[in-house]
């Protein structure tokens, strides 16, 4: 990494904590912790964290309402850590702007990787074109992707986006009017190739255009759903 990430460690059991930080200080992250979802919140708004692990259940607030809080402010990346059969509470932190889950119980390991993956994906080294005489930024009508700036202006007006929200406009716009289907998008934006959620394109597809018919109507509608297929950016030429 050029540069120390800080990462928020969210869990009401030290056990836990103590065991992430343990890994990602090993891997170079800074790493502060919050033991409940109260002192999480407060954190995260007053401070800049890279990622933020985030446990579903804890006393005060849970890290479904403390996403749902966050979301109002800040855009930074969270990963959700879940228990087993908590597939309802997964589904529902996606469709309130979580980037990504981790079922318990985990490698340490494999949450450093994810962490790392996440990173990856949300800076803008992510978005290289294969043309290298192109430039960063797409432009169509209504709708501006400067990926260097990490910025969406839809009719000249900045769209704040989830990281995972980002990425799935870029792909998609990247290839315009080609159609994806769900496992597709699942396994080139989420990196899940055996497991995962298909609903978990679909509520970020619905967020991804609520977020643009805020600002834009035209720009909600180059985000087009081919029934029985999946998704397509369409770009009106008129």
């Amino acid at each position: 990494m050029d540069k120390e990430s800080k990462v928020l460690v969210v869990d009401d059991e030290e056990r836990i904590r103590r065991l992430l930080r343990m890994y990602m200080e090993r891997d170079g992250f800074l790493v502060e912790e919050a033991e409940n979802g109260a002192d999480a919140l407060k954190l995260a708004l007053d401070n800049h964290y890279d990622v933020i692990l985030l446990d579903i259940m804890m006393p005060e607030m849970d890290g479904v309402e403390v996403c749902q809080e966050l979301r109002k402010e800040k855009d930074t990346p969270v990963i959700m850590l879940t228990a087993k059969g908590e597939e309802a509470n997964r589904v529902q932190g996606f469709e309130i702007g979580v980037d990504d889950y981790i079922v318990k119980p985990f490698s340490p390991r494999e949450v450093v990787l994810r962490v790392k993956a996440l990173l990856r994906r949300v800076s803008s080294a992510t978005f290289q074109e294969t043309d290298t005489t192109a430039k960063n930024v797409l432009v169509f009508p209504h709708l501006t992707i400067d990926h260097d700036a990490h910025r969406v202006t839809a009719d000249g007006e900045e769209v704040s986006l989830t990281p995972k929200e980002y990425e799935l406009l870029c792909f998609l716009a990247k290839s315009p009017d080609k159609v994806f289907n769900r496992e597709h998008l699942l396994k080139e934006v989420w990196q899940y190739e055996f497991f995962g959620d298909l609903r978990t394109v679909d509520t970020h597809v619905k967020r991804l255009r609520e977020k643009l018919n805020q600002v834009s109507q035209e720009a909600a509608k180059m985000i087009v759903t081919v029934w029985g297929v999946g998704y397509k950016f369409e770009v009106d030429e008129d």
